[in-house]
């Protein structure tokens, strides 16, 4: 699978431009804040309906225009694709697929997949444990797209849950009359249908990776491993199939209710649980050398790439000025591996920061305006 053509209109810094893409290595080189990152972005958010820059739309849209416009052509084998998202900040997005606008934007999840490589890689390691959170859940969807519609289920019910703690916490701390709480237990049902189908793909997925990611990183550090991957949940029990993880995702809920209820919001689920990332006998978070910290990401999106291709549609690989992160030898033994990609999409601000293995499509990138060269 590759995209054949991107067309962005009132995209970040892009009034409007056409970029006609080959299968392969394409490389668009340019000084920063010239909008290099900007153009695999938009590739990206098709993708995943996401940004990996920002958590809004607002950004994405070119100041002083009401809407911002993506559009790309996807081939697969002999099948040819038009995705398009109309994003509309402060109201719902569109989304048109081979010009029906008949559909979702979630519909259009799945017919681009995406493997990207960014400096932001470094916080799946030392940031939060939502940063990878959205990491597995991002990439469930990938798998499966119709897991975007298990995630915003449970993100629907977990907000009207926190929404009802609130103002029980709320009525409580001021000495009010206390609240009617049976529509709880409905809540908990609803929670825990959603987050053991999303715990149990986490589960299943954390599995398949962990042999990938070990080799991933011997691959790109010999022999500084091991690598193991660790889910740490909140409801904690020994069952993995969707209806074990259910009954301890209510037991669960029903321990910590009389905390929940002071302190006004829900204490279990998939969205409090994080994954450990062990180098050796320690936690990579906190322990690891910076050098280490960019193999354990990188081996992770590595994973992720082979994980995909496996499962037999190849994503589109981007690497947004990853190259200039790396000391010499991991930028050498990254380009090696990524080299025979069906589509690899690379972003610098110096040419030579690229290695001569990703010999390619060149692109000038400045100021608004992409010129292959």
């Amino acid at each position: 699978m590759h995209v054949t053509h991107l067309s962005l209109a009132d995209f970040r810094s892009y009034a409007r431009v056409e970029v006609p893409l080959d299968p392969g290595v394409s490389v668009f080189v340019g000084a920063n804040g010239q909008g290099k990152t900007n153009l695999v972005e938009a590739i990206g958010y098709l993708a995943t309906l996401g940004s990996h820059r920002v958590s809004s739309d607002a950004p994405l849209v070119r100041m002083g225009a009401e809407r911002a416009v993506i559009r790309a052509a996807v081939r697969q084998g002999e099948r040819q694709q038009l995705v398009e998202l109309e994003l509309n900040p402060g109201r719902a997005n569109r989304a048109r697929i081979n010009r029906s606008s008949q559909v979702r934007p979630r519909d259009v999840l799945g017919i681009i997949r995406t493997v990207l490589f960014a400096p932001e890689d470094l916080a799946l390691v030392k940031g939060d444990p939502g940063e990878r959170r959205r990491f597995l859940d991002e990439l469930i969807t990938a798998r499966s797209p119709r897991m975007a519609g298990v995630r915003s289920d449970y993100d629907r019910v977990l907000k009207q849950r926190n929404t009802l703690l609130k103002t029980a916490a709320m009525a409580r701390r001021h000495g009010g009359r206390s609240m009617d709480l049976s529509t709880l237990d409905v809540w908990d049902q609803h929670l825990a249908r959603a987050g053991a189908e999303l715990l149990a793909q986490r589960l299943d997925l954390i599995a398949t990776l962990q042999p990938l990611a070990a080799k991933a990183y011997d691959q790109l550090a010999p022999g500084g491993g091991p690598v193991v991957l660790e889910y740490r949940a909140s409801a904690e029990g020994p069952g993995t199939g969707r209806e074990e993880l259910y009954e301890q995702l209510r037991a669960a809920l029903g321990d910590v209710r009389k905390q929940e209820i002071e302190r006004g919001v829900t204490l279990v689920g998939p969205h409090r649980d994080d994954l450990v990332l062990m180098l050796g006998r320690m936690p990579a978070k906190g322990y690891a050398s910076h050098g280490e910290s960019w193999s354990y990401a990188l081996a992770l999106r590595l994973a992720s790439y082979d994980l995909l291709r496996a499962e037999g549609n190849e994503p589109v690989l981007v690497l947004d000025d990853v190259f200039a992160e790396l000391d010499a030898r991991r930028r050498e033994r990254l380009a090696e591996l990524v080299a025979p990609g069906e589509q690899v999409l690379v972003t610098a601000a110096v040419d030579d920061d690229v290695p001569g293995v990703l010999a390619g499509t060149r692109y000038a990138v400045a100021e608004g305006s992409v010129e292959r060269v």
